[in-house]
């Protein structure tokens, strides 16, 4: 057995159709709940076309920050959302248990990095260069847009004359650190103030305490928010921006992408994808 840097354990990657059995997902210090893989050489170690790198033998563990309704979120306890549901079926096709472990967003990049703490990051993670130049990432899953919102009493900042008024130097703009949401805000209003924030749902509350104007982030998100506890917001501008999101592998697990890939391929093949995605955007 190679034991890296990481502390990853390698197993051999390939063709994963045939999955054993697989548990649901649990997190990083809940128990794991449901049936372990049937056999104890899963597809994923079965097929050697190279070496596959896990942090924990027979899982494949996410970081994810579940505050980004309706792809990561808790509930009771639970990891509900689109990309939870992936992650589930992306590791039950590769005969895995699924496991989540909480970081903050922008912690999410680093940690893959420097290893130790997860697999892959999947928390509505878009693909930039800057981020391609730390890390792999898988296929696509889904494509996003930008959107910006304010409170619905708002009237300085409309949908008439957003575009201008979000750059003004008086206006406060809350993102989630280390978002594209940060990015655009920056790009596209470099006169405001950005206030940032581990975790999105803070980013909206604060428009709700007057402590920021706006709100910048992926427009499926907002849109959630909106329809839900912050429903005394609106939006005032989109941006078709087409962000690809994607999972976050190592550089050195190449394999790793490899199968992640293949069940992608897999699960779009048969529908799977779609019906995820349909459950959760709906």
């Amino acid at each position: 057995m190679i034991i890296t840097r990481r502390q990853f354990i390698p197993l051999a990657a390939g063709a994963a159709a045939a999955a054993f059995g697989i548990a649901g997902c649990s997190n990083d210090t809940a128990a794991t709940t449901g049936s372990t893989p049937a056999d104890t050489g899963s597809a994923a170690e079965t097929s050697g076309d190279g070496e596959m790198m896990l942090f924990e033998e027979g899982k494949l563990t996410f970081a994810t920050s579940p505050d980004y309704p309706p792809f990561e979120n808790l509930e009771d306890g639970e990891y509900v959302g689109l990309d939870m549901d992936l992650g589930r079926a992306v590791a039950e096709h590769l005969g895995l248990e699924c496991v989540y472990t909480n970081i903050d967003f922008d912690g999410i990049i680093p940690a893959i990095v420097a290893g130790g703490q997860a697999d892959a990051g999947l928390s509505g993670i878009s693909i930039t260069p800057e981020r391609e130049e730390q890390v792999l990432f898988s296929d696509p899953y889904y494509i996003d847009n930008q959107a910006v919102a304010v409170m619905s009493d708002n009237t300085a900042i409309t949908e008439e004359n957003a575009s201008e008024a979000l750059n003004a130097d008086t206006v406060t703009i809350a993102v989630q650190s280390g978002s594209t949401g940060a990015d655009f805000a920056a790009e596209n209003f470099p006169n405001a103030e950005q206030l940032p924030f581990p975790n999105f749902t803070d980013a909206f509350a604060a428009v709700q305490a007057g402590k920021a104007d706006a709100v910048c982030g992926n427009k499926a998100v907002v849109d959630q928010m909106l329809a839900g506890a912050y429903s005394d917001e609106h939006t005032v501008l989109t941006s078709a921006t087409g962000e690809e999101y994607a999972i976050a592998v190592s550089k050195d697990n190449p394999a790793l992408v490899d199968a992640i890939n293949e069940a992608i391929a897999a699960l779009t093949e048969d529908g799977t994808l779609d019906e995820i995605i349909a459950k959760n955007m709906g």
